[in-house]
């Protein structure tokens, strides 16, 4: 699956900082506004410790783990949904993508410049909340103009059902509230809602970048923001991008945890982040695993065996024939595919069967 995510915020809140630890992709960090005038687009591996214990068994070299594109946005101001500043191109490329990662500063220090004066969090995530609702907004109303007539009095249900749909979006957006925090029950509204392509209604996660001395517990710059979501169906992750650019600098792996020790954390922030993207999309990991190689792909949570069969080729899923499962803990506990065969620990599954986080699959196809 192809998946990208959007980096987001003002200008100078540590997006190209948080882009450059993110990816292999070197983007321009500098201390004045629009330092990155162009979406610059990288590649994130999605860090899996099973892949390298599977490997470990199989005796494998090639570990293939999942990816996901991330792509740094130029900084948005004021006006961006009538076309200020670099406005159209920043709304165009948040459209592009599948969720948004939106950095607020979060942390105090004289020698880099804030846009608007002022270390605000709150203040600058509703900067960017307006100008996307406002063009969400023109989207909605445009398209209502197209069906009202229609609804009204033209008889048609699927029309009548859109305008009806519309409206809630209507209503909220006008509320100064996002197209995420509208939900429908029946799976014709929830179609509907999709087919419109709102950017509020894209998934969201807000990074508080802090100073490393808050990168553990946070401070009071993070719990305004923690205050100011907490209706919005979004996800919050702490993190301090100038000590993610100084873990990323170090060579060994013993030398970035005891950076992270000292500041009170497990895992690296940028890890972190990516995990909170997959959960974020609802995604979830099957693996496959052989001599040749180890490989993790992705898919949506509560897939059946034929779409992810489809992951890997499309002919898998036109040709499904059955699935060979093997749960992950099994195999490590038994050691090999041959020792879980033997314990009859491996299922064989059909086209009904929801596929679980971690599951090592061989299908079964005829074309």
């Amino acid at each position: 699956m192809a998946l990208k995510a959007g980096i987001v915020g003002l200008p100078n809140v540590g997006k190209s900082t948080l882009f450059n630890c993110l990816s292999s992709a070197k983007a321009q960090a500098a201390n004045f506004p629009f330092c990155t005038i162009d979406a610059q687009q990288g590649q994130i591996t999605v860090p899996d410790e099973r892949l390298t214990k599977l490997a470990e068994l199989v005796h494998c070299k090639n570990i293939i783990p999942a990816t996901c594109d991330i792509v740094d946005i130029a900084g948005l101001v004021k006006g961006a949904s009538k076309g200020e500043g670099l406005g159209n191109q920043f709304l165009g490329n948040i459209r592009a993508t599948d969720a948004i990662i939106h950095v607020l500063r979060c942390f105090d220090n004289d020698n880099i410049v804030h846009v608007d004066g002022s270390v605000n969090p709150v203040r600058d995530k509703e900067i960017i909340d307006i100008e996307l609702q406002l063009k969400d907004l023109e989207t909605v109303e445009n398209r209502i103009k197209r069906v009202e007539k229609q609804a009204r009095v033209g008889g048609d249900k699927l029309a009548k059902l859109e305008y009806d749909v519309l409206m809630q979006f209507k209503a909220a957006l006008e509320a100064g509230k996002s197209a995420r925090t509208v939900t429908f029950d029946t799976d014709d509204e929830q179609q509907i809602a999709r087919n419109l392509f709102l950017l509020t209604a894209k998934p969201v996660l807000y990074v508080c970048n802090v100073d490393d001395t808050s990168a553990a517990a946070g401070n009071k710059y993070v719990e305004a923001v923690r205050e100011a979501i907490k209706d919005e169906n979004a996800e919050l992750l702490i993190i301090s991008a100038q000590a993610e650019a100084e873990i990323a600098e170090l060579e060994s792996y013993e030398e970035k945890q005891m950076f992270l020790e000292d500041m009170g954390l497990t895992e690296s922030g940028c890890d972190r982040l990516i995990k909170s993207i997959y959960s974020l999309l609802t995604l979830q990991t099957f693996i496959t695993a052989g001599e040749v190689e180890v490989r993790a792909w992705t898919f949506r949570k509560g897939w059946k065996a034929p779409q992810c069969a489809g992951v890997i080729h499309t002919d898998f899923e036109k040709g499904f024939i059955r699935a060979e499962v093997i749960k992950y803990n099994d195999y490590v506990t038994l050691g090999s595919e041959a020792a879980v065969k033997e314990a009859g620990k491996m299922s064989v599954e059909g086209k009904e069967y929801v596929v679980q986080d971690g599951d090592i699959m061989h299908f079964r196809f005829n074309v």
